[in-house]
């Protein structure tokens, strides 16, 4: 059985995005030429609320590739696969092509 993390309040789980190791045609690239530490948005939380108890969403969405902090955020082990927690002022951007 898969399991699903939700997180809470403001809270967004994503999946970086890791860069290839080598080229197509078998040249090795050093990990110096990883350009940006990025990742893609999993599952964001409701938001948190303000004096008032309205909610305040999230600023990404579920899809969007998002621009990482350098450190930061808690490292989550779902099954095989390795995702990250962050709070949603962490992000830093959301890339678009």
């Amino acid at each position: 059985m898969a399991k699903r993390l939700i997180p809470m309040l403001n809270r967004v789980l994503v999946e970086k995005i890791v860069a290839p190791a080598k080229t197509t045609s078998g040249i090795l690239l050093p990990e110096t030429s990883a350009k940006l530490n990025s990742g893609k948005v999993v599952a964001v939380g409701p938001g948190l609320r303000n004096k008032l108890g309205e909610n305040i969403p999230t600023s990404v969405k579920e899809g969007e590739t998002v621009l990482l902090p350098e450190y930061g955020g808690t490292t989550v082990k779902l099954g095989e696969k390795e995702y990250h927690l962050y709070r949603d002022e962490d992000i830093l951007g959301t890339l678009h092509d």
